[in-house]
This record gives structure tokens, sequence and C-alpha cells, in this order.
């Protein structure tokens, strides 16, 4: 399978920074949303991100100007019927994805690769949605995109061999590590991260410790980057609350429970950075 025509649907955080990639590495990109508005702002975005590499030598403007200029935007999916891949990054809602995997069944040329970035929901049941099971993969990306080496290649119990070598080799080719992880909830990075952030909830909301202790504890004595709590309002609560549901639904385990403080702040709308309120306010 040679790929060259790419396709990102969904033109949000982690669809701009696939876009972003995938036309750094020289392949033509179709990015598709549902408002130009909302394509015009992830170009920008792209275009920022661009330029912070430029600062930081790791780009040319001769680059960056080549990269926009393969990228085509669109807010009509019959755009991609002639790409070799298409890549849904859309919401994380099993519903809606499957509204989407049913349009991208029928839009997409015969030979097309259908991938997901899902964090955590089902490949198999993705894929069962398409005439095509066989050629329905996962390909979950890290966030930010552009800087996170893993890419997590997902086989659903019909994904054929082929397709997930191709997927394999597209990985390579944009520079990133791929990992063959098997089709079970939250896979492997979610599996092992949320938990983690759900636990770091729980500490909060019994009065263990305050926000700044936990996240303190973590990153002195575990290395880590950055605390649980910070790390959730980067990510989302709302995110993080949708993959915990997986997982608990998933496994049928009391060990997966969505913390209630959790689920109060998401009711709340507290969802983190992108509302400027979460376990911490921001600018």
């Amino acid at each position: 399978m040679e790929i060259k025509k790419v396709g990102v649907v969904g033109a949000g955080t982690m669809g701009n920074g696939i876009a972003q990639v995938f036309a750094q590495s020289g392949f033509d990109v179709v990015l598709s949303d549902v408002t130009d508005a909302i394509l015009d702002r992830a170009v920008a975005l792209i275009g920022g991100s661009m330029d912070r590499m430029i600062k930081k030598e790791k780009m040319t403007a001769a680059q960056k100007d080549a990269a926009l200029k393969h990228i085509t935007k669109t807010t009509s999916l019959k755009a991609m019927a002639d790409c070799d891949i298409i890549i849904e990054a859309i919401i994380e809602d099993f519903a809606t994805k499957k509204k989407m995997f049913e349009e991208l069944d029928r839009v997409a040329k015969a030979c097309a690769i259908l991938a997901t970035n899902t964090s955590a929901i089902s490949i198999t049941k993705i894929a069962a949605c398409t005439k095509r099971p066989t050629d329905v993969i996962g390909m979950h990306f890290m966030n930010p995109v552009p800087v996170m080496a893993l890419v997590e290649i997902v086989r659903g119990i019909a994904t054929s061999d082929e397709v997930y070598k191709a997927t394999e080799d597209l990985a390579k080719k944009l520079g990133k590590t791929p990992v063959e992880v098997s089709d079970y909830p939250g896979f492997v990075a979610n599996r092992l991260l949320m938990p983690m952030i759900n636990e770091a909830c729980y500490t909060l909301m019994e009065g263990v410790a305050t926000r700044e202790a936990i996240d303190t504890v973590m990153k002195l004595g575990m290395a880590h980057p950055m605390g649980p709590l910070q790390l959730a309002d980067l990510i989302g609560l709302d995110i993080c609350l949708s993959i915990m549901e997986v997982l608990h639904e998933g496994f049928s385990d009391s060990k997966y429970r969505p913390c209630p403080l959790l689920k109060k702040m998401v009711t709340a709308g507290y969802l983190g950075r992108k509302t400027k309120r979460g376990f911490y306010t921001y600018e």
C-alpha cells in the first residue's frame, strides 16, 4: 500500500497536530471540519506551531511555507474520496464516531485505510460500523502531536496484516515510534495513565493533600514532567472522564469507577485549560 494523500477529519487539537506532522513530512493533507472558521483557526494554530519550531531552529521558514501548501481545507467529506488513508480525530463519543465511519465508508475509495485517533473506544466496535472492517485500524497519536514520538497502532479483531503494516510504516515515515497494541479498553497509554489521574482526584477529594502537594509528589518523587492534576487540566477533564467511563464499562471493574469529584467538575463546566478553569485556574 503506497500512501500519498491523507485525510484528517476533525481540526481540533489532535486533528490539526496530525495534519501538521503529515504536511511537514511531505504528504498532501485534506483537513476537514464543519465550518470554515474552525479550519482557518486550525491552520493558524499549525502556522504558530511551526513558527515556534523555526525559533528553535528545527524548521526553516521555507519548510514552513512548503508544508502549509500541502494542506487543503474542506467542509465536505466528499473531498476525501481519493485519499489513501483517512484519520478520524473528532469528539470521543461512540455514537458520533459511528455516524462518521458510516459516512467515511460511503465516501472513501475501496482501497483506503480508515483510521481512528480514538484514545479508548474499541476499534472492533468502530470497524463494525463499516462494510470494510479489515481496513479499519487505530492510529492513536499523543498530545501534542508534533512533539510526542509515540503512536499506538491498534488492531481491531478483523484488521488485516496488510493494513497494519502500511499504518506502522506510515508512522515511521512521520518520524514516530509505533507500538502495536491489542484492542482492549484504553489500549495501553490510557489504561495506565487515566487510573492514575482518577486516583489523584480521589486523593484530592478525600483531603489527603492539596492539589499542589499531589502534583509535587509525582513530579519530584516519580520524575514526572507534570503532576496528574496539571496533566488532567491539559488533557481536558471531560476527556479524562469519558475515558474512565469507557474503562469502567469495558472491564466492569470498580477500580475504574470515575471519581465523583471529576464528574462534578465536568458537570460544572470546569474542564481545564480550555475553559480557563479545572483543578487550577488559567488566564
